[in-house]
C-alpha cells in the first residue's frame, strides 16, 4: 500500500476580496507529509502519467510565463501542493468554470501548505480538489483513474450549482462595466449594484419586468387580440373547446393551420402545416399536454425566427431552418438522428450548446412528425429519402443585420404593446430582409424571460452582446450601481471608527447600513444584536434597498476567513495596527503577513475612492502605494514628516496641533474644533483620538463640510465603553 498521503486539514470559503486575490476563491491547507521529502522530478514515471492524463496542463505558463512553463516545473521537480493546485484548476476549466489564478504557499509548519483557486462556486471547487488529489496520487502510484468520469461530474456540479448562460452573460457584462453583483439565491436571481442604487435580474427578467406584462404573454390569445388592436400583423386564429371544435376553426380559417398551447413557450406542444382533421386532432392532444387552452391559427409561410427586444430597441435576431435526415436504406430513423443530427458537436445539453438533440422517447412533436410522413424511429427510409424531423427548428443562425426597419420597429411596438422591457419576439416571415407586411408575415409570440444563448452562441454569424444590451438597460452610462462603502480593518478601534462614520453620514442627511461587531443597523434603527462584522450580515447591508452609504467593519479574522464583503470600497480605512495580536492562528507569525492581510482593505479602494491611513503607525507607512485612490492620512502628531511631504505634495490629511482638530489641504487649514470639547475623546485617551480623526477623514473624503464634521462630532454620545479597543 503507497505511503504517500496529501490529507485535507481545513477548507476555507473565499467569498469575496481576500489576501490572495479580488475574486472568491477557496483556500484548501493541506499536509503533504512523507512528499515533502519527493519532489515531481523523483517519483519514477509520475510527470509523463500527469501530461497523459491532462495534456492541456501545457497551457499552463506558471511562473515562467511561457506555454509549456509548468510541465517545465513538473520536470524539474516541484511540490505536490503547486500540483494540485494547477490540476484543480485545469479540472475546473474543463468542466466548465473557467478560471486561471491560484497559490501555492508553504506554511511555518514543515509539510503543510495552503493551496488556492479561483472558485466561481465552492460546491464545485471543492469537489474539483478532491478529485484532484486524488488524480494526483494516483499518477504517483501508477493506479488507473477515470479522467473522464471526474470531469464529467464536475460538469454536472457545474450545471447544477453555477449560474446559467443567460444570467452568467448579463453579470460579466455588469463586471466589465465595474458594477458589483451579489447572488440571492441558488438559481439565477442576481442583484447589479448596491443599495440603493441595485437592480435584480433573474435570468433575462428584471425587476422593471412586470408581472401583468408576464402573464399577458403567457396568454397567447390575449396577446394576438393587443397586438392586432395597435396595428401589429399576427395570424388569423380563434381558441377552441375540444378536437372537433379544433377542427371546425380549420375549416374557418382555411388549411394550413398552426395548433399550440394558448400559454406555453419556447415551442412546447406546437405543430405547424397542418391540412387534414386527422391531423389537427392528433395535434389538438398534444397542445393540450401543455396547456388546457389550445389555439388554432392560419398557417404563415415561411422560417420562424426569434428577435430579442431590451428597452425600446431590437438588439439581435436569429432564424431557423428545418431539419431533415436522408435515408440509406439500411439505417433507422433512429440510427439516421444519431448518425447525421446529433453528432453535430452543437448539439447537446440545452444549458451548454446552441442545438438540442433529437431524441424521439423525449420529443412529441418529432414523433408527430414522423407519423405524419408515415414513419417511426424504428422505420427504415429508403436510400436518398429525405424525411423531415423539424420544422423550423435549429433557431441559431444570426441575422440580426439583415432585419428590415420596419420588422425591427414593430417587434419594439409589440413588447411595449404586452408591456414588457426585455421580450423574445417570434415571428414567421420568408425574407426577413423585407417588411413583414407586403409578404404576408406575422409576429405569432412574444415571449418574456427569454432565452439567450441562441444570440451567445449562435450555429453560424456573429455572437451578439446581448447582456450588455441589457446591463445598459438598467444602468445610465454614468451608473455603475454604487453607494458610498465605507469599509474599516485595523487591530483596535474599528467598532468605534464605524459607529462614528455612520454617525456623521446620517447627520448629514443620508440613510446609513452599519455592520460592526456590536449589531447591524439601517440609520439608527438595530435590526440584529451581536457582532455582524461578518460577511453576510454586512452584504445583508449592500442588499438594503434603503441604504445610501454602507459603513462595514472587518476584522482580521473575516479577511482570512471569509474575504470581505464587498467588491470595491469608496473608503478603506486601517486603525491602528498592531502585529503581536494576531500572531497564532491562521499561520500568521510576522509583521509581513499581519500586513498582507491588512492590506486586503486598501487594495480594494476605488480609483476615485480614498484610502484613510495612520501616518503614526510605522506598518502603515508603505500603504499609500497600495492604494488606487487618493490617501488621506491622520495623526496625533503635529510634527509627523509623513503627514508634512504628504500635504506639501498636494495631499489631505487631519492632525491634531496645539490641542485642535485640524483638517489640512495643501497650503489651506481648517480649525475644526478643540479636541477636549469632543465626548469621544474623553479629553484623552491616544487610540480615542487616532479613532475620531480617522472617522473625520472618512467622512470628510465623502464631501462631509467642516462645519457638518464638527457638528456631527460634537452630537456624537458614546457609550461608557466606546474607548475600549473594538
Amino acid at each position: 500500500m503507497s505511503k504517500r498521503s496529501i490529507e485535507i486539514l481545513r477548507t476555507l470559503e473565499l467569498r469575496g476580496p481576500n489576501i490572495w486575490t479580488y475574486v472568491p476563491a477557496l483556500e484548501v491547507w493541506i499536509d503533504i507529509g512523507a512528499l515533502e521529502d519527493s519532489p515531481s522530478n523523483t517519483i519514477p514515471g509520475f510527470v509523463d502519467r500527469l501530461i497523459d492524463w491532462l495534456p492541456s496542463l501545457y497551457e499552463h505558463t506558471c511562473s515562467y510565463e511561457e506555454r509549456g512553463g509548468f510541465v517545465r516545473r513538473l520536470r524539474e521537480g516541484t511540490w505536490p501542493g503547486h500540483i494540485l493546485e494547477h490540476v484543480t484548476l485545469e479540472l475546473q476549466n474543463q468542466a466548465g468554470m473557467k478560471g486561471n489564478f491560484g497559490k501555492a504557499r508553504e506554511t511555518s509548519e514543515r509539510g503543510v501548505y495552503k493551496v488556492v483557486v479561483i472558485s466561481g462556486n465552492h460546491t464545485v471547487s471543492r469537489a474539483a480538489i478532491l478529485a484532484a488529489r486524488e488524480l494526483v496520487l494516483a499518477a504517483m502510484d501508477d493506479r488507473p483513474f477515470d479522467v473522464k468520469a471526474a470531469i464529467s461530474e464536475l460538469r454536472d456540479l457545474v450545471d447544477e450549482h453555477c449560474l446559467g448562460p443567460s444570467t452568467g452573460c448579463i453579470v460579466e457584462a455588469a463586471q466589465d462595466r465595474r458594477i458589483p453583483s451579489i447572488r440571492l439565491n441558488d438559481g439565477n436571481l442576481v442583484q447589479l449594484g448596491y443599495g440603493k442604487k441595485l437592480r435584480r435580474i433573474w435570468t433575462a427578467e428584471t425587476d422593471r419586468t412586470s408581472a401583468i406584462a408576464e402573464g399577458i404573454s403567457r396568454d397567447k390569445d390575449l396577446t394576438k387580440r393587443l397586438l392586432a388592436g395597435c396595428g401589429v400583423p399576427v395570424p388569423e386564429g380563434r381558441e377552441v373547446t375540444d378536437a372537433e371544435d379544433a377542427w371546425a376553426a380549420a375549416e374557418d380559417i382555411g388549411v394550413p393551420v398552426v395548433v399550440k398551447p394558448a400559454n406555453a413557450n419556447h415551442g412546447r406542444g406546437v405543430s405547424a402545416e397542418l391540412t387534414t382533421r386527422e391531423e389537427v386532432m392528433t395535434a389538438y392532444e398534444l397542445a393540450r399536454r401543455y396547456s388546457k387552452y389550445v389555439l388554432v391559427e392560419r398557417f404563415i409561410r415561411g422560417n420562424e425566427h426569434r428577435l430579442l427586444v431590451v428597452g425600446k430597441q431590437m438588439v439581435a435576431a436569429v432564424a431557423g431552418e428545418t431539419v431533415w435526415i436522408t435515408g440509406d436504406g439500411r439505417s433507422t430513423v433512429r440510427q439516421l438522428l444519431d448518425s447525421q443530427i446529433n453528432i453535430d458537436p452543437r448539439r447537446g445539453p440545452e444549458q451548454e450548446f446552441p442545438l438540442d438533440l433529437l431524441i424521439p422517447e423525449r420529443d412529441a412533436k418529432l414523433r408527430f412528425e414522423l407519423e405524419r410522413q408515415g414513419y417511426t424511429a424504428e422505420s427504415v427510409p429508403a436510400e436518398g429519402v429525405k424525411v423531415l424531423v423539424q420544422r423550423n427548428g435549429n433557431i441559431a443562425f444570426d441575422v440580426t443585420d439583415q432585419v428590415h426597419p420596419d420588422t425591427a420597429r414593430l417587434v419594439a411596438l409589440a413588447a411595449r404593446v404586452v408591456g414588457l422591457d426585455i421580450a423574445g419576439i417570434d415571428l414567421v416571415v420568408e425574407d426577413i430582409r423585407r417588411p413583414l407586411r407586403e409578404q404576408g408575415g406575422a409576429i405569432v409570440e412574444v415571449n418574456a424571460g427569454p432565452g439567450l444563448l441562441m444570440h451567445l452562441k449562435p450555429m453560424e454569424g456573429q455572437p451578439r452582446p446581448v447582456g450588455r444590451a441589457i446591463v445598459d438597460h438598467l444602468f445610465a452610462t454614468a451608473d455603475d450601481g454604487r453607494i458610498p462603502v465605507v469599509g474599516i480593518s485595523g487591530s483596535r478601534g474599528k467598532t468605534t471608527v464605524a459607529k462614528l462614520v455612520a454617525h456623521l453620514m446620517r447627520f448629514s442627511g443620508q440613510r446609513v447600513g452599519l455592520a460592526c461587531s456590536e449589531g447591524l443597523y439601517l440609520d439608527s434603527r438595530r435590526l440584529e444584536d451581536g457582532d455582524a462584522a461578518r460577511f453576510e450580515p454586512s452584504q445583508r447591508v449592500l442588499m438594503n434597498p434603503g441604504a445610501e452609504v454602507a459603513v462595514i467593519e472587518n476584522s482580521f479574522e473575516t479577511i482570512l476567513k471569509e474575504g470581505l464583503a464587498y467588491d470595491r470600497c469608496q473608503v478603506g480605512v486601517l486603525t491602528r495596527i498592531e502585529p503581536e495580536s494576531h500572531y497564532g492562528d491562521y499561520y500568521i507569525d510576522s509583521p509581513e503577513r499581519v500586513f498582507n492581510v491588512m492590506r486586503s482593505q486598501i487594495d480594494v479602494v476605488l480609483r476615485r475612492g480614498t484610502g484613510v491611513l495612520n501616518a503614526d503607525d510605522p506598518l502603515q507607512q508603505d500603504m499609500a502605494e497600495l492604494c488606487d485612490g487618493e490617501v488621506i492620512w491622520y495623526s496625533t502628531r503635529a510634527d509627523n514628516g509623513t503627514v508634512a511631504s504628504h500635504v506639501q505634495a498636494g495631499g489631505r490629511a487631519v492632525i491634531v496641533r496645539d490641542g485642535q482638530i485640524r483638517l489640512l489641504e495643501a497650503e489651506r487649514t481648517e480649525v475644526l474644533c478643540p479636541l477636549t470639547s469632543l465626548p469621544v475623546t474623553d479629553g484623552e485617551p491616544l487610540h480615542a483620538t487616532e479613532n475620531l480623526l480617522a472617522a473625520l477623514a472618512a467622512a470628510w473624503s465623502l464631501g462631509l463640510s467642516p462645519t457638518a464634521l464638527r457638528t456631527g462630532a460634537e452630537t456624537f454620545d458614546p457609550p461608557v465603553s466606546a474607548a475600549v479597543p473594538a
